[in-house]
C-alpha cells in the first residue's frame, strides 16, 4: 500500500505542571475536566509515526498493529472535526506505528490528533490557519492545542508556556542542550483518576496554600527553564497523589535520581517518570543503569 502523507507526532513531557483547584461554573468539559493547569510542555524525539492515504471514499480507517484502538478514536474525532470545518469529501486510511505509551502521561493520543491534523491539510492542499487548528482542536482535546502552536511543525521541536485548560499556549524557545531518561513503570493511569485524586486531596487539605506556595508562579516558569537544571523547583501536582496509590512510580522517580538525574519528576497525569540531563554521557550512563530493572528509552 501506497501513502500520501508520513508525519511524526512526538511526545511532550511536562517540566511542572500546577492543577488548580477544580471550576465549579463556567467551563465547558474537556480533557482535563474543569480544572486550569500551568505547566511548561516540551517535546522530545520520541514519537509514533502516521502514514496517511488519501482515498474516495468518506471516512477514517485506522490501523495500527501495537494496540486495538475504540471505534471512536483521537484520529476518528480529528478526521469527523477537519471534515466538519472545510466541508471535504474525501477519506483516509491511515497507519499508526504507535510506539508512545496510553495513558503515560507524554500526550501520545493528543500528538497523534495534531499529525493528522497537519496531514489532512496537506493532503487537501489547505493552509492550516489558527483559526482551522483551534476549532478542531477545541472538538478533540486540550493537549491538542498545544502540539498544533507550539513551533514543532515549523522547526521539528516543540516548548511553550501552557494554562487554561492547556488551550492557552505562548511557544517559547525549547532548549536543546537537555536529555531526558524515559522510565515506564508498568502503571496504567487514566487522566479520569489522577483528576480525581487531586480533588480528593484539595477536599482533604493536603493540597493546601503551603503546598500550593511550592509551585512557581506562572511568570516565573520561563526564567527558571532557562536555568540550571539542578537548581529547577518545578513540581507536578499529580506526582504526590499517583505515587501514594502505585509506589512503583515514587521507585521509579528514586532510581533515575540516584542515577545521576538533575531533575526528575513524572510527566503529565503520569505514569511515565523522566529525569532530565546536562550532561549528555551522564544521561547515557543512567539509561544503561534504568535498563537493569526498568523499560526506559533516551530522548531529546
Amino acid at each position: 500500500m501506497s501513502f500520501d502523507v508520513c508525519v511524526k507526532a512526538p511526545a511532550k513531557v511536562n517540566i511542572g505542571l500546577k492543577v488548580l483547584k477544580k471550576q465549579a461554573e463556567g467551563r465547558r468539559k474537556c480533557n482535563n475536566s474543569y480544572h486550569n493547569i500551568e505547566s511548561i510542555f516540551q517535546t522530545v524525539d520520541y514519537s509514533d509515526t502516521l502514514r496517511i492515504r488519501r482515498v474516495p471514499q468518506k471516512g477514517c480507517v485506522v490501523h495500527c498493529s501495537q494496540m486495538v484502538l475504540p471505534l471512536e478514536n483521537t484520529l476518528t474525532k480529528t478526521y469527523e472535526a477537519f471534515c466538519s470545518e472545510t466541508k471535504i469529501d474525501f477519506g483516509v486510511e491511515v497507519e499508526l506505528d504507535k510506539v508512545l505509551p496510553a495513558g503515560g502521561g507524554l500526550g501520545g493520543g493528543s500528538s497523534d490528533g495534531a499529525s493528522l491534523l497537519k496531514g489532512l491539510a496537506d493532503l487537501a492542499e489547505l493552509p492550516l490557519t489558527d483559526s482551522l487548528a483551534d476549532a478542531v482542536a477545541e472538538k478533540v482535546g486540550s493537549d491538542v492545542f498545544f502540539f498544533l502552536h507550539c513551533g514543532y511543525f515549523q522547526n521539528g521541536r516543540g516548548c511553550a508556556l501552557v494554562s487554561g485548560r492547556g488551550e492557552l499556549v505562548e511557544a517559547i524557545e525549547p532548549r536543546t542542550d537537555l536529555s531526558f531518561v524515559l522510565i515506564f513503570p508498568g502503571v496504567h493511569s487514566s487522566t479520569v483518576e489522577a483528576y480525581s485524586l487531586v480533588d480528593e486531596a484539595y477536599e482533604s487539605g493536603a493540597y493546601n496554600p503551603d503546598f500550593l506556595g511550592s509551585f512557581p508562579d506562572f511568570m516565573e516558569l520561563k526564567r527558571l527553564y532557562y536555568g540550571f537544571v539542578g537548581a529547577w523547583k518545578f513540581a507536578n501536582s499529580f506526582t504526590p497523589v499517583l505515587s501514594n496509590k502505585y509506589p512503583a512510580i515514587g521507585e521509579a522517580l528514586a532510581d533515575i535520581m540516584e542515577c545521576g538525574a538533575d531533575w526528575a519528576d513524572m510527566s503529565g497525569s503520569g505514569a511515565t517518570v523522566f529525569g532530565v540531563f546536562e550532561s549528555g554521557a551522564a544521561a547515557e550512563v543512567a539509561l544503561e543503569k534504568c535498563r537493569k530493572k526498568w523499560k526506559c528509552v533516551l530522548a531529546h
